[in-house]
């Protein structure tokens, strides 16, 4: 049987061994936004996969962390249709509520009924509430089936009309205009981007100067080289490094390929995706040995979008892993 000590001992080192394997698994891949999978915002895009490239030939990770609510920017969904109150909610409870407990107390919708009367009153009421709620679903059904919606379902968003205006896909006149009825809610209306090799030199300079600034734990400059939102995410990973006591050090950052997945305009902002795979030296040292705990890949594959007021200056707005 082993003594005291020695299972003492034993433990120890299980121990030891499972909080290293377990910071090896959180350290992994410790460059910005390695180990997330996909977070940030790509505007209306943001919950639908870019598009395959020569580099990222594969699907990218989906956006897993994002302040870009789903349904509400997601193409082809209607986001007031994700805000309409649905008929026979709360306000068709609560007349119900209301009627059952008037009748136990004696009262009712119509008052003044007692005893017997009270249980034929909540009866009637019941029967009227049946008939109010079938037709109300049967008027909101006609509408939602009248021709004038179907025409706005087959509407695309080609960006060729004048002035980027939506087109309907059977080559009418732009949307916008006067028309009979109320004009239904579309998806958020992109336009293409044109991407030159100015924006290219732009996007890998924002590459190195992202990996280069996390590796110096520089704060400012991760807010000046991408947006709040991602800056708060880089500022996130970099605070659960200093309490875990290690550090990511990132350097010889080198562009192997690159090539545009998309871009496209919404509103003032400017969109593109950039799949990049990229040489790196990434390495995750002990706070107070200065001891390697864990060492990244030599290259990764991923692909960065990055958004810019019209004519300004390109940031980064989100980082999605390739597969």
């Amino acid at each position: 049987m082993l003594t005291s000590p020695t299972r003492r001992r034993r433990a120890a080192t299980i121990l030891s061994l499972t909080a290293v394997l377990a910071l090896g698994a959180t350290m992994a891949e410790a460059r910005p936004g390695g180990g997330s999978g996909g977070m940030g915002s790509r505007g209306s895009r943001t919950y639908a996969p870019p598009a395959a490239t020569t580099t990222a030939p594969s699907t990218a990770a989906p956006i897993q962390r994002s302040q870009t609510q789903p349904g509400m920017n997601n193409p082809g969904m209607n986001p007031a249709a994700a805000q309409r109150p649905r008929f026979g909610g709360g306000f068709m409870a609560g007349l119900l509520g209301a009627g059952l407990l008037g009748a136990l107390l004696g009262g009712g919708f119509f008052g003044g009924l007692g005893g017997i009367a009270s249980f034929i009153g909540l009866m009637l009421q019941v029967g009227l509430l049946v008939l109010l709620v079938a037709f109300a679903v049967r008027w909101f059904r006609r509408r939602q089936g009248t021709p004038a919606a179907a025409g706005h379902a087959r509407s695309t968003l080609d960006g060729n009309g004048p002035g980027g205006s939506m087109n309907l896909g059977g080559g009418g006149a732009p949307l916008g205009g006067m028309g009979r009825g109320p004009a239904a809610v579309q998806p958020v209306q992109a336009r293409p981007v044109q991407i030159g090799p100015g924006d290219f030199q732009s996007f890998e300079i924002a590459l190195n100067g992202v990996q280069e600034a996390y590796g110096r734990e520089d704060v400012a400059s991760l807010r000046n080289l991408a947006t709040p939102e991602m800056a708060g995410y880089f500022i996130e990973e970099l605070r659960a490094n200093e309490a875990k006591g290690v550090v990511n050090r990132i350097s010889d950052v080198k562009l192997l390929q690159g090539d545009l997945s998309e871009s496209w305009g919404e509103g003032n902002a400017e969109y593109a995706t950039v799949a990049m795979r990229y040489a790196i030296k990434d390495v995750t040292l002990d706070r107070r040995t200065n001891r390697v705990v864990e060492t990244g890949e030599p290259e990764a594959v991923e692909l960065w979008t990055f958004v810019r007021e019209r004519g300004g200056r390109w940031i980064l707005s989100a980082i999605q892993q390739g597969r």
